[in-house]
């Protein structure tokens, strides 16, 4: 913030000598004025034509060439035209070069002070604090997840109204599980902000995870909000076709996928719509569109995923499966992580710098990960007793054409 209000000073100092030049030339000024106006004939000059013409006609009218009505008309309009020629040549006293002197510091304090002020009113310190902050977790060698977590939530504390805060803070909660402070986050965002399609949207969606995957009547409300508003809303569809997908209703779930896929940016996200829009053709009988190859963003790893068959049955086939890479060390948070359904299993997926949770941890800092595989019927992030788990230590991160790394999910979450 120093380097800011430098900038700000620095900025400031062409008006402020604007304003002080003029007092720097008031003693020459006034001199050559003075100067000016002693050395000024021009009121000798107007005299010494009308005394010229005013003996001009004198010598007419003696002459006989006028008579003496038409020489007292002559004579008044030269003496009128003398004085309208030599009345604006009046002059006040000249001031002082030191007159007004004190309205200059005056105005400079007051401009100084309106910038300020208007900066405070107007200006984004507190979105400039918050890119500070961000940059110094994610250039520090030492910083995690947690870090990043926490320094965001002090400036929650010391900037409650400003919605950036919230919006940095609200896909970290969510990734990493912590439902109710991403509900609450989400909450204050959208006072902050108004009832705006995506938020609601995102709102609807987490409590809809959060209630089990159940359409509730609270749910259910912020869904109509928000088609009422955006009938193409890619988060609300997307959940719209999971819960029919649960309901078995595959063909509206094929429908509200596409729709969602149609307006959606993150090709993440879609990607994991297009492989549910293929496990719903398969139970419809009908033959599974073909999936586009995917493409690896820089180094990462092609983890091949297969459940033991001891295991199989145990959790449902909607159960969440998430692939994670994490550093062997375990300092900084996962550096890539994928998503699919239990029923998709066996599958092959890509971890690569396009699948990172935080730009600070990305599979292609390090040399080697450790693999973990989850089956989680919550759907939740964090570890649950009854989960399923695969790991894999010390896999090298490179080239992904080649063979992939295969993970076997072997046991139980005690």
């Amino acid at each position: 913030m120093t380097l800011l209000w430098i900038a700000l000073a620095v900025l400031l100092l062409p008006a402020l000598w604007l304003l002080v030049a003029p007092l720097r030339r008031a003693d020459s000024v006034r001199a050559a004025q003075r100067d000016f106006e002693a050395n000024d004939r021009t009121t000798e000059q107007n005299l010494a034509i009308y005394r010229r013409r005013l003996a001009s006609l004198e010598a007419a009218w003696e002459r006989g060439d006028i008579d003496a009505s038409r020489f007292e008309e002559d004579r008044l309009e030269l003496e009128r035209s003398l004085l309208e020629d030599t009345e604006h040549l009046e002059r006040g006293p000249l001031k002082s070069a030191a007159s007004g002197k004190l309205a200059v510091p005056v105005v400079m304090v007051a401009v100084v002070l309106a910038s300020v002020v208007w900066y405070l009113q107007e200006g984004a310190e507190g979105d400039l604090t918050l890119y500070t902050v961000q940059q110094e977790v994610r250039n520090d060698p030492e910083a995690s997840l947690p870090v990043l977590v926490e320094r965001l939530e002090d400036q929650a504390d010391r900037q409650p109204d400003n919605p950036n805060v919230w919006r940095a803070l609200f896909p970290l909660y969510r990734d990493s599980g912590r439902t109710a402070e991403a509900t609450r986050t989400l909450e204050r965002l959208i006072e902050l902000e108004g009832r705006q399609p995506p938020l609601l949207a995102e709102l609807a969606q987490i409590r809809f995870f959060a209630a089990g995957r159940e359409m509730t009547d609270e749910v259910q409300a912020l869904v109509d909000e928000v088609l009422a508003m955006d009938s193409s809303q890619p988060t609300v569809l997307g959940m719209l076709g999971i819960n029919a997908f649960d309901n078995g209703d595959y063909e509206t779930a094929i429908d509200r996928w596409r729709r969602a896929i149609a307006g959606m940016d993150d090709p993440n996200t879609a990607d994991a719509l297009r492989q549910g829009i293929r496990v719903a053709q398969q139970r419809l009988g009908i033959a599974p569109e073909e999936a586009e190859p995917a493409v690896a963003e820089g180094p990462g790893i092609a983890v091949r995923v297969r459940l033991a068959d001891d295991l199989a049955g145990r959790l449902d086939a909607d159960a969440t499966v998430f692939v994670v890479a994490r550093d062997l060390e375990g300092e900084l948070p996962p550096l890539a992580i994928a998503r699919a359904r239990l029923q998709e299993l066996p599958l092959t997926v890509l971890l690569d710098d396009s699948s990172s949770m935080s730009p600070q941890a990305r599979i292609s800092q390090v040399d080697e990960a450790r693999l973990m595989v989850r089956v989680s019927e919550s759907g939740q992030a964090t570890p649950q007793p009854g989960d399923l788990l695969g790991t894999r230590e010390g896999v090298a991160v490179g080239n992904t054409d080649g063979e992939p790394v295969e993970v076997v999910i072997d046991r139980v979450v005690e």
